[in-house]
């Protein structure tokens, strides 16, 4: 029997078991396998980097499960609301943005939090959701590919919040949100002489941000990037340190709870930025490759879920979360192995914090979203 397009049980089979209850909560058994699987592997991973300190396990569980609870909720929100909220929520975020710059909390020399008393957030987590939401509303009912003038609009879209969150100043998270926001870009169909186009102009442009808008640290960064020993105790000690703990774990690692840069103290940031160093060092090369594994189950299944979406939006924007995720650990990863520039990046799923967490299950959640629209249109 069918009623709204939605299966109901038929009479002598009683309620919904198995598979059916993932219908009915508009869930994937595949995604929430791989995201259970990477989230007990991090909290493993995460209660030896803080040195069996239970406190600070629970409350990385505790944020787990509120992450859950979001993406729970969010995938039974309607695909159509999304789209007609997204105006709202990136104005929202742009508000906030604003905000951080009059009002936000100093912390660590950057001016990047609003504290509202109930609760302290980076409102530049926010943006990581409401950017793409945006980009993805202005281009569905357009024509594709894109054209210049609609390229030009969905850039000046991008360029506003990225700009506010380099400001605070917070280089590597305005790259990775204007990057979130590109991805729908390309997605849409970006032609190939655009593309190469941008590709000359970051050099002039990457010219000027090195000599006029780049701090002294960012550029320390850069540098230390092509030479870590310039400055072994300053902007080098980090990579170092890190190179250091994986070196040691080889391809076995030195066991669970038993690395001595991590448990001594000597590598920085260790339970956040730099846990994949700790992995490293404990669980070797092996270890690594099997969180690597996982990562690539979670992105294969969210791309394959976005190619299921029915609409322009569900497809730009459950694309967009996909490749984003694969950002997000390749810059990571990248940065802990000497690839890429040391910025404040959190490895998904693994590393401590609250906002990260839950931005990244309310992602989740936007893609079930998408990916239940197509159940209903088809039913």
């Amino acid at each position: 029997m069918r009623l709204s397009g939605i299966s109901l049980p038929r009479s002598g089979q009683g309620g919904p078991t198995g598979g059916r209850w993932l219908r009915l909560f508009h869930l994937d058994g595949y995604l929430l396998a791989a995201i259970g699987a990477t989230s007990v592997f991090g909290l493993l991973v995460l209660y030896s980097a803080s040195g069996g300190e239970v406190g600070f396990w629970l409350r990385q569980l505790a944020r787990l499960g509120m992450g859950l609870a979001v993406l729970l909720v969010i995938a039974q929100v309607p695909a159509r609301f999304l789209r007609m909220a997204s105006p709202y929520v990136y104005a929202a975020g742009l508000l906030m943005l604003v905000a951080v710059e009059v009002i936000g909390d100093v912390s660590k020399g950057a001016q990047r939090w609003l504290d509202l008393g109930v609760v302290r957030f980076q409102p530049s987590e926010l943006m990581k959701l409401a950017l793409p939401m945006m980009c993805a509303f202005y281009l569905h009912n357009r024509p594709l590919p894109l054209s210049m003038k609609d390229a030009a609009v969905t850039t000046l879209i991008i360029v506003c919040p990225a700009v506010l969150i380099f400001l605070q100043p917070d280089l590597g998270t305005a790259l990775l949100v204007a990057g979130a926001g590109f991805v729908v870009i390309l997605l849409a169909g970006l032609p190939w002489k655009v593309i190469w186009g941008l590709a000359a102009g970051a050099v002039p442009i990457g010219y000027v941000a090195w000599q006029y808008l780049l701090h002294d640290y960012q550029r320390g960064r850069i540098l230390t990037l092509l030479d870590p020993q310039r400055d072994p105790l300053g902007s080098g000690y980090h990579i170092i340190q890190s190179q250091i703990a994986i070196g040691s774990g080889g391809v076995f690692g030195k066991g669970w709870m038993n690395g001595s840069q991590a448990q001594l103290e000597f590598l920085p940031e260790r339970t956040t930025d730099f846990i994949f160093a700790v992995i490293g060092e404990e669980f070797g090369l092996i270890g690594q490759a099997f969180l690597l594994g996982l990562y690539a189950m979670l992105i294969g299944r969210a791309l394959f879920l976005a190619s299921q979406c029915a609409d322009t939006y569900g497809r730009l924007l459950a694309g967009s979360i996909a490749v984003t995720l694969f950002v997000y650990v390749f810059v990571n990863t990248g940065m802990v192995t000497g690839l890429l520039p040391v910025v404040g990046v959190p490895l998904p799923l693994i590393s401590y914090g609250g906002t990260s967490m839950v931005t990244l299950m309310a992602g989740f959640g936007i893609l079930l979203s998408m990916r239940f629209q197509r159940k209903l249109i088809r039913a």
